[in-house]
């Protein structure tokens, strides 16, 4: 486990973003499939009717096996999507089985923007996050650019609305001692890796 207490942010997150990526690709499957078991059965899971989830990039855990099974299940699936307009915003948007993907300006595959199906965040009822960095306590690094900050910033002025649910997916490389968080960031119910669950 690192211990981020000494390290900047841009320094913690280049290292934990080089410990995800220096996985092998037997190592992402193997995670992908160990996450999909921690998971599937999950009351969280089995009980969220409306679930975004995300398509991996730069090593991240790979959550696809979910978002199968959750298709195969009848649960509507969400993507993020970015705005073209403000730039630094994002929605949800309903994804079906098969569905053609472009790739966004960060070379992230995603769902061609359409407004008619995309879907507030606090309508959906659980949010399956990628992330950089955790800790036990729900802090969540991200990639830095402040996208599910900005889409989830209701919760920090409600302090009691509870949906969605926000589990963090990760790799058990990526945990950290603790980490210091922004007045702006978001705490996650859980995070869920490929070896178990931090609540």
């Amino acid at each position: 486990m690192l211990e981020a207490g000494t390290l900047s942010r841009p320094v913690l997150r280049r290292q934990l973003r080089q410990a995800r990526r220096n996985l092998s690709p037997l190592q992402q499957k193997q995670a992908a499939r160990a996450l999909y078991r921690q998971l599937v059965q999950h009351p969280l899971f089995r009980r969220a009717r409306h679930i975004a989830l995300y398509l991996p990039t730069d090593g991240e855990i790979d959550p696809r096996p979910l978002l199968r099974a959750a298709q195969r299940h009848g649960k509507t699936t969400y993507l993020p999507v970015l705005s073209t307009w403000p730039r630094t915003h994002m929605g949800f948007q309903r994804i079906e089985a098969h569905e053609q993907l472009a790739r966004n300006r960060f070379h992230i595959a995603e769902p061609h923007a359409n407004p008619a199906r995309q879907r507030r965040a606090w309508t959906l009822d659980l949010i399956l996050l990628p992330l950089v960095g955790f800790d036990e306590e729900g802090g969540r690094l991200g990639m830095g650019g402040g996208f599910y900050d900005r889409s989830l910033a209701y919760r920090q002025v409600r302090k009691n609305w509870h949906k969605p649910t926000l589990l963090g997916l990760a790799h058990e490389c990526q945990k950290v001692d603790k980490l210091a968080l922004a007045s702006w960031d978001v705490r996650l119910q859980a995070v869920v890796t490929d070896r178990r669950w931090y609540a």
